[in-house]
């Protein structure tokens, strides 16, 4: 069974979908409290479909990943809203309940009725998304007096030598602390990325203050200059290595720190080909012992947000790379079709096994390059957290297809798009790229690498365009009049590398037309490519 149909994926209707989706989580069992994880096909071990509770990520996690999207949504695509303003309310309630314990942490309870007893550092990265969010979309005091207040804490707490406090923390204020892999990259290294959104908001010397002290920390005894990535240091849990990699290029360029993005651009090219493909998908876990075709879509969310950043700072293949990200897995990854979940019975009326089959749409989660059950896995699941995560990375992505950067309009990526100033539609739906400019500036539109300067046909501009650093430069576009360029999706076969895994792929472009899928079910792509002749 095929579930993608790419050729008419678009990432606004994405990004719609996965709002939709991220609005219907609430556990009405447990005072509206987000649910954290899913199940939508079982196996023996664990027979039933549904949602579920957590005990470290449900209320100190999940709103803050699904604020960060709703709201960034929201900004991005401009009105009508996406969702229900009491949607936002139900995230912020649950986010503000999270720090309402001992300290201004981001805190969890062991048990559906308990105290917030448990804190795990990797929470303050979705802690502060969610004050960052409320604070920059709301202009809610109390979200940012509560920042202030956990930056404070944590240098309080926190020693970039010596760690945390435990005997404070687990002592005085009664915690049970909660360790990840690699405590720092898997803790609180986390959090530069929203530090630095926030501080971009509101200017905080706090926020920008920890921020780099973190930041020097990572580079001084995590990401070397070389590029490496030594997993005994950096841990197996590939999501936090991916997100603190666009934290600090997020940080470079809030900073611009042209040495800071240098580093980003090491382990871009060299650390990230461990533990990702040419596609984008990146595993779960990065141990030696993982399913080599579990991904995850946060990861691969990082990864386009990195990209994004290096393009834009000059390094224009990344923006192929981001193009090829989209369109070859993050979005055909996308949950569409739910037909194949069966609902499970519920007697008891529980809120945890309603509607499980709609309330998964839009969901993103842990898929194989192939399709959203890797080989040798049974179950299939979308932790609730993940939607939050790719839609945020998808905003991302829609603001830099177009981006005007005070002097010419760049047309970045080729997806169907509109601002107030231009207008482009994909050459993957016709075969012909058209730019029509409504406001009067430079274009420069990005031709995919490859493509040979004599294959290019410009029809509609006054004057031959020029080819600079990979852009068609268009210095006197006609308004409201369409531009045409024509050149071709070149059509190649790669094969995915990972670990003990090899996956033949058949491109046109930067789209997948087939690829390898081991008779697996619920795949993205028409399978097996047949290889042309050298």
């Amino acid at each position: 069974m095929k579930v993608a149909d790419v050729n008419t994926t678009s990432i606004r209707e994405a990004i719609t979908i996965g709002c939709h989706a991220m609005s219907d989580i609430f556990n009405a069992d447990d005072n509206d409290i987000p649910f954290f994880g899913s199940l939508v096909r079982l196996d023996a071990v664990r027979p039933d479909a549904g949602f579920s509770f957590h005990p470290f990520h449900s209320e100190a996690h999940i709103p803050g990943r699904h604020l960060n999207a709703l709201l960034s949504a929201e900004n991005a695509l401009g009105l009508p809203p996406l969702v229900d303003e009491a949607v936002i309310e139900k995230h912020a309630k649950a986010a503000f309940f999270s720090y309402s314990g001992p300290v201004a942490f981001p805190l969890n309870r062991e048990a559906i009725g308990g105290k917030l007893v448990n804190f795990a550092p990797h929470n303050l990265r979705e802690g502060f998304h969610a004050l960052y969010a409320l604070t920059a979309y709301r202009g809610s005091s109390r979200a940012h007096e509560l920042a202030e207040a956990s930056i404070a804490a944590i240098f309080d707490l926190w020693d970039p030598d010596r760690g945390w406090n435990r005997q404070r923390l687990e002592g005085a204020l009664g915690l049970r602390i909660i360790d990840f892999d690699s405590p720092f990259i898997g803790g609180i290294a986390r959090a530069i990325g929203p530090l630095v959104k926030y501080h971009r908001v509101t200017g905080s010397a706090a926020a920008l203050h920890l921020a780099t002290a973190l930041k020097d920390k990572a580079l001084g005894e995590f990401f070397p200059a070389s590029g490496e990535c030594d997993l005994a240091r950096l841990g197996t849990h590939t999501h936090s290595i991916t997100c603190v990699l666009s934290s600090l290029a997020q940080l470079a360029d809030a900073t611009r720190d042209a040495a800071l993005m240098e580093s980003v651009k090491a382990f871009y090219d060299n650390g990230l080909r461990q533990i990702s493909s040419d596609l984008g998908w990146s595993p779960e876990n990065a141990g030696p012992n993982a399913n080599p075709d579990r991904g995850e879509a946060n990861n691969t969310g990082d990864i386009l947000e990195t990209a994004l950043l290096l393009g834009r700072w000059g390094y224009t293949e990344q923006y192929q790379d981001a193009e090829r990200i989209l369109r070859a897995h993050l979005l055909p990854s996308q949950l569409r079709d739910v037909s194949f979940i069966r609902e499970p019975d519920n007697p008891d009326g529980a809120d945890a096994k309603r509607s499980v089959a709609q309330r998964h749409r839009g969901a993103f989660g842990f898929p194989a390059p192939y399709g959203h059950q890797p080989l040798g896995i049974r179950e299939i699941s979308f932790n609730l957290d993940i939607i939050g995560g790719a839609v945020g990375s998808l905003c991302e992505a829609y603001r830099e297809v177009v981006r005007f950067d005070g002097q010419v309009q760049r047309v970045n990526l080729l997806f169907d798009h509109e601002t107030e100033a231009v207008k482009v539609q994909s050459p993957y739906a016709n075969g012909v790229l058209q730019i029509t400019a409504k406001q009067t500036a430079p274009l420069m539109v990005r031709v995919p690498r490859g493509v040979p300067t004599s294959d290019i046909r410009v029809d509609g501009a006054t004057a031959l365009p020029r080819l600079v650093n990979g852009y068609l430069y268009i210095a006197e576009p006609p308004l409201h009049s369409a531009i045409s360029v024509r050149f071709p999706l070149l059509r190649q076969e790669i094969v995915l590398h990972y670990r003990t895994r090899r996956i033949r792929v058949q491109l046109k472009g930067d789209q997948v037309e087939r690829m390898e899928n081991f008779g697996q079910d619920l795949t993205f792509f028409d399978p097996q490519p047949s290889f042309l002749p050298p």
